[in-house]
């Protein structure tokens, strides 16, 4: 997949790139795998008080309704399409089962229209094809897995990634996750073989602000520059960190400080990523 550029006939053209969309082949999407859109909240909870900043903007778009579960155990399905998603980096795969059933899943590098996917015990170790941890032999490079059995996938979804599958012990899988964390997963959770296609998209640039703002995503302001009281390190002639330690501007350090929650699925990470 190309890299396309702009001739420079503005200042933000001369720095903006977009991949070449060759791979899709499909312009507009099924219509029976649409949902509603996206409620648009601005950062702004039920009583109007801004809860998260620099969210505003962005263009009008519909979800697409994503098989994360792959539940359709040892049905054969076809790839009839690969489609744009702007709600992630991934491309989409449209799949057309045996049974009639269509849906989409993420479309993993290496798969082609035409290819025959299926999931269960019995699918062969292909991109696309998913399987239980248990059925997977070590060292295979997995995408889309499941935290919980049965729940969907939750990680290992953005392009160009993958996870690894270490070994096996008892009743749980070592994977090394794409930051370096080993992390143990029951045997029971389902995992898609392969890497997660559309690679290049890490490589492209903006160029313009404006492009930013399509995506939903307002422009920051660096803290240094701010007045004094709207941030603790505002303040002082010219640049300046105001003798005062990183922070956010509520005093909350932001360097040095663990400000991640406990959660639940701590007790599953074996090695944090970083770990030396």
């Amino acid at each position: 997949m190309a890299i396309k550029e702009f001739n420079p006939y503005t200042a933000s053209r001369r720095h903006m790139t977009i991949l070449s969309r060759e791979d899709i082949t499909k312009q507009k999407p099924e219509r029976s795998l649409l949902a509603g859109r996206k409620k648009k909240t601005g950062g702004r909870n039920n009583y109007g008080r801004r809860t998260m900043r620099f969210i505003g903007g962005g263009h009008i778009r519909r979800l697409r309704i994503i098989d994360f579960k792959r539940d359709k155990i040892g049905i054969p399905g076809r790839v009839a399409a690969i489609e744009y998603d702007p709600n992630r980096s991934a491309r989409l795969a449209l799949i057309f089962y045996v049974d009639g059933e269509k849906r989409y899943i993420l479309c993993p590098d290496q798969l082609h229209v035409g290819d025959m996917i299926m999931a269960g015990p019995e699918a062969d170790i292909r991109p696309g094809n998913a399987k239980k941890f248990k059925n997977i032999p070590d060292g295979t490079l997995i995408h889309n897995i499941e935290l919980e059995p049965g729940r969907g996938a939750k990680l290992v979804r953005s392009a160009g990634v993958s996870a690894q599958l270490m070994a096996r012990e008892g009743k749980f899988a070592f994977v090394r996750m794409p930051s370096g964390e080993l992390r143990k997963f029951l045997l029971e959770c389902t995992a898609t073989i392969g890497v997660v296609g559309n690679g290049e998209h890490e490589n492209i640039s903006l160029g313009k602000a404006g492009k930013t703002r399509w995506l939903g995503r307002k422009g920051r302001i660096r803290a240094m520059i701010q007045n004094p009281v709207d941030h603790p390190m505002g303040g002082g002639e010219g640049t300046t960190k105001s003798h005062h330690h990183p922070c956010s501007p509520w005093g909350t350090p932001a360097k040095g400080y663990r400000t991640r929650a406990r959660k639940p699925s701590d007790k599953f990470i074996v090695r944090r990523r970083y770990a030396k």
